[in-house]
């Protein structure tokens, strides 16, 4: 039988997600090691789309590079050593958090050669920072390859950029036109392509420059191969005791029971959404305060909230949520998950939203608990703490939990950016595990807002930065009939399962909804993730998503 590259490919994803706990259990590892090389030889055979020309042995990818870089502390380019660590009291240190922009988490810098970065969202968030880190060691041995020539001489492009960079690092005037010149031959770009990437790295305001970090990743390859400086990825102790066991989970769980015991909420009917932090409240209390008579009055005010246009109302909704039933709790646990709880006993109207009713009775109006999105397995860990009964001393009392709604953004595989995904089962990536279930959103509820709405499978993948076009075909055209790909799905659904139908913990009825709006199509070259955020194409999709689950759960 011939190997196709779908086949090659779900051997190397494998591969990788092998290696790396491997390498975790061992405590440490080199990247241009044997055991690093295995990384690097898996990425490459898989060679993901948002990684673009990683298998190039000259050309830098730099949409690839920018993502990354956002995903990353500040100056993880020049740090030798990478430390993982669990949180191990740092919070409390001198030590200033490094936070990167688009994946919330605590990072160290103790000197010039060592980045501590904290771990508190599972495992998924391990692999996709082993997967970022790989990408830039294969990256920075192009550069350092690009910098010397045959003879192992040094080239004057080099000794260029290392100018350039000395000026910048000192605050001095440089030549920007000149440098990218220098640049463009390092990075086997053309020199308008380098040009637009240099534009495009001092707009984010997470990465240094694009000088300063092709640099410093060429410095540390250089030093590797000519000094035997090695580079080492290790990670701490705690990390690898308190990994899968749900420490934080636990933590950030018991925190919102506590808050709905504390207001008197524990004996009320309770609807868990998992989405952002803005759509749920804007909604309920857009409509209470603004006395809107339909979803596209809605649309218009967060239309306006979004771009934050003059006399926009974000502040006066936030400023009355506080005063009618709002609890907002930050996180604190580790998670990064924030979240809230709307007691919808204090709205003033009778209607949640046009049309629906809230019940007469105080006693009986619903309780919404609201959750900022998880990552990865983390949704397993987070799910399962809260569906569990709140322990208060020696009592035991179970959350009267009657639906379970989960937002979620999505790579789509037929339309484009914004489009919706309904999903009706979840497949785990590179096994065949599978859960069918009944979703109470429709297709046909979608349909007429002038968005592209598709019905079928979710794959929930091991990681975003792992897909390539032929497993994502694979799964299109198979008969596995999926339509996305996202990473949390297959782990909601495994907590929702386990809880109603095995531990009954909550009710076995729990009403289930799902539905995914498209940040990115994998397989079109341009709109992948590494091609930019939504911004405001995700505005409609995100809030009539939030619409339809509070007219299907009350309408």
């Amino acid at each position: 039988m011939k190997r196709t590259r779908a086949h090659e490919s779900r051997a190397a994803i494998e591969r990788l997600y092998i290696t790396m706990r491997h390498l975790f259990t061992r405590g440490s590892y080199k990247p241009m090691g044997v055991s690093g090389e295995s990384l690097i030889d898996a990425l490459r055979v898989l060679s993901p789309e948002i990684y673009g020309l990683v298998t190039d042995n000259e050309k830098i990818e730099l949409d690839g590079l920018l993502y990354v870089m956002e995903r990353l502390p500040r100056g993880i380019e020049e740090c030798r050593f990478v430390r993982l660590i669990s949180r191990e009291g740092y919070e409390t240190s001198k030590l200033d958090a490094i936070v990167p922009a688009k994946r919330k988490r605590n990072c160290y810098r103790l000197d010039e050669h060592i980045m501590y970065v904290e771990m508190t969202r599972g495992r998924s968030d391990i692999y996709d920072i082993l997967t970022h880190l790989t990408f830039l060691y294969i990256e920075s041995n192009k550069i350092y390859n690009n910098s010397t020539d045959p003879k192992g001489k040094i080239s004057t492009n080099w000794l260029m950029l290392e100018e350039f960079v000395q000026k910048e690092a000192a605050g001095e005037e440089f030549e920007k036109e000149a440098a990218s010149a220098y640049l463009s031959h390092l990075i086997g770009r053309t020199y308008e392509e380098t040009v637009q990437a240099v534009d495009k790295f001092e707009k984010s305001s997470n990465s240094n420059s694009l000088f300063s970090i092709v640099y410093h990743m060429g410095k540390l390859a250089q030093e590797e191969a000519t000094k035997n400086l090695d580079r080492e990825i290790s990670f701490s102790t705690t990390l690898r005791e308190r990994i899968g066991h749900h420490v934080y989970g636990e933590m950030w769980a018991r925190r919102i029971k506590v808050a709905l015991d504390e207001n008197d909420l524990l004996k009320r009917p309770i609807h868990i959404i998992s989405a952002n932090l803005h759509s749920v409240v804007n909604t309920v209390y857009g409509f209470q305060l603004l006395h809107l008579k339909d979803y596209q009055a809605l649309e218009n005010v967060v239309m306006d909230i979004s771009v934050k246009a003059k006399n926009n109302k974000g502040a006066a909704i936030e400023k009355y949520a506080a005063q009618h039933g709002f609890i907002n709790l930050p996180d604190e646990s580790g998670t990064n998950i924030g979240a809230q709880i709307i007691d919808t006993a204090l709205l003033e109207k009778d209607e949640l939203i046009p049309g629906v009713k809230l019940p007469k009775e105080k006693g009986k109006r619903p309780v919404f608990v609201v959750m900022d999105y998880a990552f990865g397995e983390q949704a397993y860990e987070c799910f399962d703490e809260l569906l569990k009964p709140y322990n208060k001393g020696d009592k035991s009392i179970p959350l009267d939990v009657v639906s379970t709604s989960i937002m979620g953004k999505a790579g789509i595989l037929y339309g484009g950016k914004g489009d919706l995904m309904i999903p009706n089962a979840h497949v785990f990536e590179g096994t065949a595990d599978n859960y069918p279930f009944k979703n109470e959103l429709k297709k046909r509820d979608f349909e007429g807002f002038g968005l592209g709405v598709y019905s079928g499978t979710m794959i929930s993948v091991l990681g975003t930065s792992l897909q390539n076009k032929d497993i994502l075909t694979y799964f299109m055209e198979s008969s596995w009939n999926a339509v996305g790909l996202e990473m949390e799905g297959a782990h909601y659904q495994k907590a929702i399962q386990s809880a109603s139908k095995i531990r009954r913990s909550i009710r076995s009825n729990v009403k289930v909804l799902y539905a995914y709006y498209a940040s990115d199509n994998p397989l079109e070259t341009g709109s992948t993730l590494a091609s930019g955020a939504l911004g405001m194409e995700g505005v409609r999709p995100t809030y009539l998503i939030t619409y339809k689950i509070l007219e299907k759960l009350f309408g």
